[in-house]
């Protein structure tokens, strides 16, 4: 989405970028990146890998400073904010969830499912409750007092993903989150993700390089070499594959 003549934001767009540049060691990992996404809507990135989906979603949330170009949230400049500024709002606002876990392994599930709440001075027992209704969503809360290492990688990034929506975030970015999944995996955590951005109206941008999950997202953009190829809009998949179910919504 292009900047509108005053360069201001657009008011309905929750997410806003312009012209964005980034090299990682003098490589070019964006080129000229500009990007709108309103609230509430689910945003697929495409393009191979290297192509810029990571980048791109770094800097967006503030943990890459872009070398040239805007970030904005809600109307606040994010380029322009210190690391601490940035820091807090990809804990308060934010939600990440990658294509590895990361989970601290001295923590039990619960307590890292609800770490956002922990470092944002939620009480004790209100962040074990929020988490441990996420972790029941994703049928993991009988895991809620173990450690990580006794849980399989799929169940460990289910933990992830309550990790990534504990807090409410305005805002969810999804890095490759089912590239480490099998089908029926995949299926449940782009349900639990779709369901969640529909019912709070939670804005999602979801980088892959697979087409099935790609299909959940309301629009997509291609990224190839740093640079955004096009746009399309996303048809719904058939209700009767584990992708089309993925868009339904989330028993209790």
């Amino acid at each position: 989405m292009v900047a509108p003549p005053d360069n201001a934001p657009p008011d309905n767009d929750v997410l806003w970028a312009r012209s964005l540049q980034y090299s990682h060691d003098a490589d070019p990992a964006l080129v000229g990146v500009s990007v709108g996404v309103r609230q509430g809507e689910i945003l697929a990135l495409t393009g191979p890998r290297g192509s810029g989906k990571t980048t791109l979603l770094r800097c967006l949330s503030g943990q890459l400073r872009p070398e040239q170009g805007e970030v904005w949230f809600n109307s606040v400049p994010v380029h322009t904010m210190g690391a601490l500024a940035r820091e807090r709002l990809r804990r308060d606002r934010f939600g990440w969830i990658g294509p590895e876990p990361q989970l601290l392994p001295e923590l039990k599930v619960w307590e890292n499912a609800a770490l956002p709440l922990l470092l944002a001075g939620t009480s004790h027992r209100a962040a074990k409750h929020a988490a441990c209704e996420w972790l029941d969503r994703l049928d993991i809360g009988g895991f809620a007092r173990k450690r990580p290492a006794s849980l399989t990688r799929a169940e460990c990034q289910r933990v992830a993903l309550a990790r990534a929506l504990v807090n409410e975030p305005a805002v969810i970015f999804a890095d490759e989150p089912t590239a480490p999944l099998h089908r029926a995996e995949r299926a449940l955590l782009l349900r639990t993700l779709t369901t969640a951005a529909r019912s709070h109206e939670v804005t999602v941008l979801l980088a892959t390089h697979d087409e099935a999950t790609a299909a959940v997202a309301d629009r997509r953009l291609a990224l190839i070499d740093g640079r955004l190829a096009g746009a399309a809009a996303v048809s719904s998949p058939a209700d009767d594959t584990p992708e089309g179910q993925a868009a339904c919504s989330l028993s209790a």
